[in-house]
């Protein structure tokens, strides 16, 4: 879990100065959006085969395959290549924590899941720092591409403890049926999905053949992906799983919140040095108030499920105080002090750790557990679609609305901000003359702060869904028809 949570937030800080020495600020929103569209696509993948035929072994592919995209990552010399190995990344990314959260249902009964799952909340609460932290000390000291090998040493160790110590259920189907034509078409359907919330009204018009012909393809790939899952034996992503209430609200609120979260935190440590002057390693710690949010309430919240067995008033409570977060960040400008900035990200971090890991629960505790990794996988494929849909569409939003109030403008020695814009690093802003730097700042601000204002009514209809959830009782026991034990004859110790 920490190794992929890391990776989902080091950039943060480390970007503005990556794309700067690539000269790519322009395909910016495609080194987040190429990891989470890859890693979204295989998330049903490796929940279904983990059901099959056991996680350990997966897990550890999975573990392997982001290390190779580091490796990738780490040795490019352009912005293709650089986004090339995050899209590897992604690939094994997918599996990690969706594998993560079905070990832990593997050898843990619902009732007292909600604790674990809190301790998985309080490493994402953790890395939510460390990540931007050690991307601002690694661009400023060593080289941003440390943000990339410093996976090595890391992965090897989670490899090594997989090995070592994981000890779980072996699975009946030693040879699974892998639903082909299921997981071809759903790639396709969210791969173009997310090139026309990219493309749409920037690199193409919307009404564009190219715009059109993507949503026609998405529409026909999610179409081939519903029969594909009628015939398959083993489909990817049942869709029987649909007609269960809880999944169904759980899944659309988790993609809103998806939506929202990495919409607004994908780029908040870049205003955070554009806007207000911060270093790389400052923008880290300012996120500091957020972590603090999410780990105390995450961890809090999971203590008292476990102890009372209910849980649906955190999930609602949360993301109305996510709605008010996003509210509060609208209102944020050149002048607005950095202690109010931080106490508005403390909000959103409060918000988040009361909903995103009782999500999870509420949809483990819906299914068997010769079930929970795929249902896991698929709450989560739809989480990391609204992920996608929200780094791309803030990100498209933010990147035209930049180039707009940039174009035409003067930035010092006679560059025009449309040109001059792409090669903009936060040192670089640092040197321009004073009315030049006041002008980007303000371009910076105006192009992002009005887009938290348009995802508050999503929270708040997130917030509605979660308020129809049943509250059902969740499990004391693991219904597991499966006995025998990776590495074991006995059943697994907690340790």
């Amino acid at each position: 879990m920490l190794l992929a949570s890391l990776d989902q937030t080091i950039f943060s800080t480390a970007l503005p100065t990556i794309v700067g020495d690539l000269n790519g600020v322009d395909q910016m929103l495609w080194v987040t959006t190429a990891y989470i569209l890859a890693s979204t696509v295989m998330m049903p993948v490796y929940g279904k085969v983990g059901d099959l035929i056991g996680r350990k072994p997966i897990f550890i592919a999975a573990i392997s395959l982001f290390l190779v995209g580091s490796v990738i990552g780490g040795l490019a010399a352009s912005m293709p290549v650089l986004i090339a190995g995050r899209a590897v990344q992604g690939i094994g990314g997918g599996g990690l924590m969706i594998l993560a959260q079905a070990i832990i249902a593997d050898i843990v009964p619902a009732r007292q899941r909600g604790r674990y799952m809190g301790i998985l909340g309080g490493v994402f609460a953790l890395s939510s720092v460390a990540g931007p932290l050690l991307g601002g000390f690694f661009t400023e000291h060593v080289g941003w591409r440390w943000a990339f090998w410093m996976n090595l040493p890391l992965g090897a160790l989670a490899i090594l403890a997989a090995v070592v110590f994981l000890r779980l259920p072996v699975r009946a189907h030693s040879r699974p049926q892998l639903d082909v034509a299921g997981t071809a078409s759903l790639a396709v359907a969210s791969a173009s999905l997310v090139l026309v919330s990219v493309w749409g009204g920037t690199t193409y018009a919307w009404g564009s053949p190219q715009i059109l012909g993507l949503i026609v393809l998405t529409v026909a790939a999610a179409l081939a992906f519903v029969v594909a899952e009628r015939r398959a034996a083993e489909p990817v992503m049942p869709l029987r799983m649909f007609r269960e209430r809880n999944f169904v609200l759980t899944t659309a609120a988790g993609l809103i919140i998806g939506v929202a979260m990495f919409g607004a935190l994908a780029y908040l440590p870049t205003y955070l040095q554009m806007v207000t002057g911060a270093s790389a390693t400052e923008a880290g710690l300012l996120m500091i108030p957020m972590m603090a949010g999410l780990l105390v309430t995450s961890t809090v919240s999971g203590q008292v499920v476990s102890r009372t067995g209910r849980y649906k008033a955190f999930p609602v409570v949360g993301t109305l105080v996510v709605a008010a977060a996003l509210a509060l960040m609208a209102s944020m400008d050149p002048g607005t002090p950095v202690v109010v900035i931080c106490t508005y990200l403390a909000v959103m971090g409060i918000g988040l750790g009361l909903a995103m890991q009782i999500l999870v629960l509420v949809v483990q505790n819906t299914f068997p557990s010769s079930e929970v990794g795929t249902a896991t996988a698929s709450n989560n494929y739809f989480r990391q679609i609204g992920a996608s849909l929200g780094s791309a569409v803030v990100g498209t939003i933010f990147s035209s609305r930049l180039v707009d109030l940039l174009s035409g403008a003067s930035l010092g020695g006679g560059s025009a901000g449309g040109d001059a814009a792409n090669s903009l690093t936060p040192e670089a802003v640092r040197q321009l003359p004073e009315a030049a730097r006041t002008l980007v700042v303000d371009a910076y601000s105006n192009a992002l702060t009005p887009v938290f204002g348009y995802l508050v009514p999503l929270m708040l209809v997130a917030a509605v869904l979660l308020v129809f959830v049943a509250e059902k009782p969740l499990a004391t026991t693991i219904d597991r028809a499966e006995e025998p034990v990776e590495g074991l004859d006995r059943e697994p110790a907690l340790v």
